[in-house]
């Protein structure tokens, strides 16, 4: 069953702890004080934190500290979603989706994680939370939303450390609601923007196609744009990673250390399962069967408050589980459990460890944990190995089932049998070809014909389908036999749209075989399929057809613009080379009538190049930034990965614009060389800062537009010689 991941950044709230808001005891200020002397912060011309602790613990907390100095709002922020106090904030229609993640997230299981912990592991967690909480008490102007006091349990309450990933198969909290609510109302969410593509892009490069005889890896994360901020950490206990982390993150999660980095993409491997279950009554008591017995069904309460215009409201939940887990929906009048793996202390220790892993083998081990539900790993490091591994986390199943379909909660034969080791799922190590690749793809195309064989695995194991980022990767990676950092980057941002390499040819011959001159569609359309006929598939600022096949496309076949797939379903790829072989003047003409039209309507006229509709602009720190076409933007040339664009910029329309704004896409990118000293450059999407005047809230901003890079400062020496400002926390 494919997995959903949600990347909520939402206010939050935090459960009563009897402490007026802001205010520390001595005891704790004096700990506080005495760990932030253990930390140095060296503050960049980039603003780029570089933590310096004598532990790993100090470096910690300083790491939260400063994350905190850069945008408290997003740390706090964060949390929301784990904790499942969003309708506190945003009141009574925000209730299910609370419901979601405390029938999924369990604190009281967070709590006695943290509470059993490994010494060394507890005091990472106690510096997490004490680097916020003296952020909070050094700043008393920072008001939070809601959260006045961080706990050191709180990093406990997600699975691999990506704190937007939550496993709901296919469950909808649409089901949710239905079920729950007792209204059986009709539930209508929120319409998606079809073009908006999360995901990631990862390359690895082995030393025969380097010039420099060094592997390379290229760290490509598609999120929301403000979401990872740059950093770099070390200790003296051998802690020295650089990269990016989520807001709120006691970790890097997405780079590199001296020895070697790890970049990871989403991938659609099966992770959780719904059961459907035979529910039964008896005595006034609810049963289910499983062989052939009879289990209680277990009852929880779960209070939820809510704010309205009185104040908070309480409504009060009676919750459903199996042995599967939750129940979450009804389908067929049969009750639907979800069986999932959400939380565990084994995945942030996974996640720590990574970061400190000084090769492949070691690395290799850290892997053995098995406990990344959400990610595909693209690896790389100082001996030139490269590696690439397709999820983590895979439950071994009975593969005479298709785990795509809802399961027989019944019988114990659609019961998990385990995990499978590490070396049992899809993965790549040191292809001949020299190069590995994922883009939220197949990994059947990770290594071009080195690639592993899909005849060799369970459907639940990769029933990811092809994408034309993939396409274009395979494509691009062939081209290059003496990569260098450059290379690689220029690489990275191709900006060939392989969709329509397939769409447009069908578009023109559909016209030019059915419109005649004396048509009024040809009078209409000869132009814009001209423009079309002559252009090249790249995207580009000053591109007229990028805009007329970008709009276009767009208003086609929903079905071109699913990226996931199930067992037994057609991906992307080979459903628009369906649509395209069969196109009809009603599929395709039509559609480009309209956006000629409504460029005419909105400019005057239909010749509008890409880089005067699609812009980038940052005027504010609001999560939910408000777009406005009367505020300073710059022109943007990349487009949607979805249409194949390696440098993915994901912008849209908003009800009050006539242009579109980038709202997701390239986020921190970074390509990274492991010689005997690290080499790398890196970009951020407008800056460090989330302060609107700080000179690093949009320092990178047109660097961002044109794919320029900065030099990353990895070693000491050469952060002192471009520092802007050392200190410790408080200071």
């Amino acid at each position: 069953m494919k997995v959903f991941f949600f990347l909520l950044i939402l206010p939050l709230a935090i459960f009563a702890q009897g402490i007026t808001p802001n205010k520390f005891s001595k005891g704790e200020i004096n700990r506080y004080q005495l760990q932030a002397k253990r930390v140095n912060i060296i503050r960049d011309n980039w603003g780029i934190p570089h933590i310096y602790g004598k532990s790993d613990a100090d470096a910690v907390f300083g790491l939260l500290y400063a994350q905190c100095e850069d945008d408290f709002k997003r740390v706090e922020m964060n949390y929301i979603e784990k904790l499942g106090r969003m309708a506190e904030i945003k009141g009574e229609s925000s209730l299910y989706d609370d419901l979601q993640i405390r029938l999924l997230i369990d604190t009281t299981d967070a709590i006695s994680d943290y509470n059993k912990a490994e010494p060394w592991m507890k005091k990472l967690l106690n510096a997490y939370a004490d680097g916020i909480n003296f952020y909070l008490y050094t700043h008393p102007d920072t008001k939070p939303a809601l959260l006045n006091r961080f706990k050191p349990w709180y990093p406990l309450l997600w699975t691999d450390g990506s704190i937007g990933a939550i496993n709901t198969a296919d469950i909808t909290t649409a089901e949710l609601r239905n079920f729950y609510s007792g209204d059986k109302v009709t539930y209508i969410a929120e319409p998606k923007d079809p073009e908006n593509q999360t995901g990631s892009n990862g390359f690895a490069f082995s030393p025969k196609i380097t010039a420099s005889g060094n592997a390379i890896l290229y760290i490509n994360p598609h999120v929301t744009f403000y979401f990872r901020p740059e950093v770099q950490v070390s200790s003296e206990e051998g802690l020295n990673a650089y990269g990016a982390v989520t807001w709120g993150q006691m970790f890097v999660y997405q780079g590199f250390n001296d020895y070697c980095g790890w970049m990871h993409t989403s991938c659609n491997v099966d992770v959780s399962d719904v059961y459907a279950e035979k529910i039964i009554t008896k005595n006034n008591q609810l049963f289910y069967e499983f062989d052939k017995q009879l289990k209680p069904v277990t009852q929880k309460k779960i209070s939820i408050n809510y704010k309205d215009s009185e104040g908070l409201k309480t409504k009060i939940f009676t919750t459903y589980f199996t042995h599967h887990g939750p129940i979450m929906a009804k389908r067929n009048d049969q009750w639907i459990s979800l069986k999932s793996y959400n939380r565990s202390m084994t995945s942030l220790i996974q996640s720590w460890k990574r970061t400190k892993a000084k090769g492949f083998e070691e690395y290799k081990k850290i892997m053995d944990l098995r406990a990344n539900t959400s990610n595909s790993t693209v690896f790389a490091d100082n001996k030139g190995n490269i590696a690439y591994w397709h999820g983590n986390f895979v439950p071994i199943r009975d593969r005479k089932y298709n785990w795509a379909n809802v399961m027989d909660g019944s019988t114990s034969a659609t019961e998990w049998k385990g995990l499978h080791n590490v070396d049992e799922t899809v993965h790549v190590y040191n292809p001949v070809n020299g190069w590995l690749q994922n883009c939220n793809s197949t990994p059947f195309s990770a290594a071009g014909i080195e690639s592993p064989k899909k005849a060799n695995f369970p459907p639940y194991m990769a029933p990811d389908g092809e994408n034309f980022r993939g396409v274009n990767a395979v494509k691009v990676l062939n081209n290059e036999k003496k990569y260098t950092i450059d290379k690689v980057i220029l690489a990275g941002y191709d900006t060939n749209l392989a969709a329509f390499e397939v769409l447009i040819p069908s578009l023109i011959s559909v016209f030019e075989k059915n419109i005649k001159p004396n048509d009024s569609l040809y009078a209409a359309l000869n132009e814009p399929i001209a423009e079309l006929k002559n252009w090249n598939f790249h995207s580009s600022e000053n591109s007229v057809a990028t805009t007329l096949a970008i709009e276009w496309a767009a208003k086609l076949n929903p079905v071109l613009q699913r990226l996931y797939t199930d067992e037994g379903e057609t991906d992307q790829v080979e459903n628009t080379k369906r649509f395209a072989a069969n196109a009809t003047v009603e599929q395709v003409l039509p559609p480009l009538l309209t956006v000629v039209n409504d460029l005419k309507k909105k400019f005057g006229k239909w010749q509008i190049q890409w880089g005067e509709i699609n812009r980038y602009q940052r005027v504010s720190n609001d999560i939910q930034q408000k777009y406005e076409d009367n505020q300073p933007s710059v022109p943007v040339g990349f487009a949607s990965a979805l249409w194949g664009m390696l440098p993915s910029y994901n912008s849209r329309y908003y009800p009050n614009t006539q242009k579109r704004y980038g709202v997701s896409g390239n986020s921190f990118i970074c390509a990274v060389e492991f010689g005997p000293k690290i080499k790398a450059k890196s970009l951020l999407a407008g800056g460090e800062s989330g302060n609107i005047n700080s000179k690093h809230f949009n320092d990178q901003l047109e660097m961002y537009t044109k794919g320029k890079f900065k030099d990353v400062l990895f070693y000491k020496d050469d952060v002192l010689k471009n520092a802007e400002r050392t200190y410790h926390p408080g200071e």
